[in-house]
């Protein structure tokens, strides 16, 4: 990079176009997430559908997106990463759009994968770009504001979608995501230079092949296991695929001259470490960007902007939070932060657990800052940590192992956690709903509570919000159970790690 240029006004005012252009892609992210959570009632009342396609509806763009991180990564590396990001960009704005006129929810449900496709290439090269656009502390206050974005994108999308769906219905959610994407769009083609790694070796097809139809078997097994039984073909025939290609996966990446995943550094511990660390957040915070607000709106019936105001309650915190926990690693062992923060997660999920269905707004935000302060602190020492404990010469794998660890892991965790919710809600239903209770419980996990009645036995009198409040607090108690062991588990295992290494990678993230 030329240094020259990159101190002369015209170049600086020209990288912070580039830095707002970034920082509007990857707002538009979290927004692609947060907004069809908040309008899957409305969909499925637009659309219909059964339980397992609108489970889809997120599952299918977070399975794209955190399948192939690494693969878009490698592509951008090796065709350039202005090219990628721009192609990914427009991809991922055009199939945005498009959602907004889908005819059906299997419509929505392909549109939602392929605009996840776009988002892994946006993403991914955006990353890459940015950091050659700046250098030294300028790079590390550039990220640091890309991820401030990010937080924005998450905190407020809840309430912004539910603002949209009250007045113009669930397709105008799209709208913001599109127009973000067109500002990034217009900025970034003439702004950005392109750039190429010499070294890349391409796309490791095999590798991503095979990892990205792992993923995908074991979602889909996962997801349709609840309504038609384990045992059945179509479920335990999937999961047995997923097996072998994730079989497969390892002996391709092992004999991979270039592999998208170097095994290797699953040899460090503390690297283990660092990704069950990723992989937290999905079961203390991720999951409940999703089932809460099916729970508000489709369960405790509160109006899509009422709902969106609570979950700023459990996202707001990544606002500045992570910033704060920086700090502490001044005094304390980003071990320790992490750890506090996960129990402080914790600690919130028992309180949610002891606050019922229909309970006030109020009684309902505490424990919903609690998990979103505890959360935030792990936040924002992770990706430091994930190349912290591996040489630095392996940082840039590290990273992107991570990355995809952290999002395919969200996506792991909440088919996962859909089909727990599934069990528990059957299991407490009386043996007098009969053969229709997995039925019955589908239709809950969807927030679909007329749908389920109609499936109840004339005359039947349960309780179907009192069986889903019994079942989500079952739940929430084996949520925070996996939090207080990960917490457990990070602490011992990275406790070595000191913040003045840290601090080394994450400058040494940026370069």
């Amino acid at each position: 990079m030329d240094s020259t240029h990159a101190q002369s006004p015209r170049g600086l005012a020209k990288r912070l176009f580039v830095l707002f252009a970034i920082c509007c892609s990857s707002a538009a992210m979290p927004l692609t997430f947060t907004g069809p959570a908040v309008a899957i009632p409305a969909i499925s009342r637009s659309l219909g559908g059964d339980p397992v396609a609108l489970n889809w509806v997120t599952n299918a763009f977070m399975l794209t997106f955190g399948s192939t991180l690494m693969a878009f990564g490698a592509l951008a590396d090796f065709y350039g990463r202005k090219r990628v990001y721009i192609l990914g960009l427009t991809a991922f704005a055009v199939f945005s759009a498009a959602l907004a006129f889908a005819p059906n929810i299997l419509a929505l449900d392909c549109l939602r994968a392929l605009q996840g496709f776009g988002a892994a290439a946006a993403f991914s090269a955006g990353m890459a770009s940015l950091a050659q656009e700046f250098e030294g502390p300028a790079q590390m206050r550039a990220f640091s504001v890309v991820g401030a974005s990010f937080g924005v994108g998450l905190a407020f999308g809840p309430i912004a979608s539910g603002a949209m769906i009250e007045a113009l219905g669930w397709p105008s959610i799209f709208a913001l995501v599109v127009l973000l994407a067109v500002i990034a769009i217009s900025l970034g083609l003439p702004l950005l230079h392109e750039t190429k790694n010499p070294g890349a070796a391409g796309l490791d097809w095999m590798g991503a092949t095979t990892f990205t139809l792992a993923l995908t078997l074991f979602t889909f097994g996962v997801l349709r296991g609840p309504a038609v039984g384990w045992s059945d073909v179509t479920v335990a025939g999937p999961l047995a695929g997923s097996v072998l290609l994730m079989i497969a996966f390892y002996f391709v990446e092992r004999s991979a001259k270039h592999p998208m995943l170097d095994l290797t550094l699953f040899r460090y511990p503390r690297f283990v470490g660092v990704q069950l660390l990723a992989a937290a957040p999905a079961y203390a915070f991720v999951v409940l960007l999703v089932l809460l607000p099916v729970r508000f709106v489709g369960i405790e019936g509160m109006n899509e902007i009422a709902a969106g105001q609570l979950m700023m309650a459990l996202s707001g915190p990544l606002l500045v939070l992570p910033i704060a926990a920086g700090l502490l690693t001044r005094w304390f062992s980003p071990a320790l932060v992490c750890s506090v923060g996960l129990l402080i997660s914790a600690c919130g999920l028992y309180y949610l657990s002891q606050t019922p269905v229909g309970s006030t707004p109020t009684a309902l935000t505490v424990p919903l800052l609690m998990i979103g302060v505890g959360i935030s602190l792990p936040w924002g020492l992770m990706d430091g940590l994930a190349v912290s404990v591996v040489p630095k010469e392996r940082a840039g794998m590290a990273t992107g192992i991570f990355s995809t660890t952290r999002v395919a892991g969200e996506g792991v965790a909440l088919a996962i956690v859909t089909a727990v919710l599934s069990a528990l809600i059957k299991g407490n239903l009386p043996a007098s709903v009969g053969a229709s209770s997995a039925d019955v419980a589908q239709q809950l996990v969807t927030g679909d509570i007329a749908g389920a009645r109609t499936l109840l036995p004339a005359g039947s009198a349960v309780d179907l919000t009192l069986d889903y409040g019994t079942s989500f607090t079952s739940l929430l108690w084996i949520l925070m159970a996996i939090t207080v062991v990960t917490a457990c588990v990070v602490f011992a295992s990275l406790r070595k790690v000191t913040s003045e290494a840290l601090s080394e990678a994450e400058t040494l993230e940026t370069a």
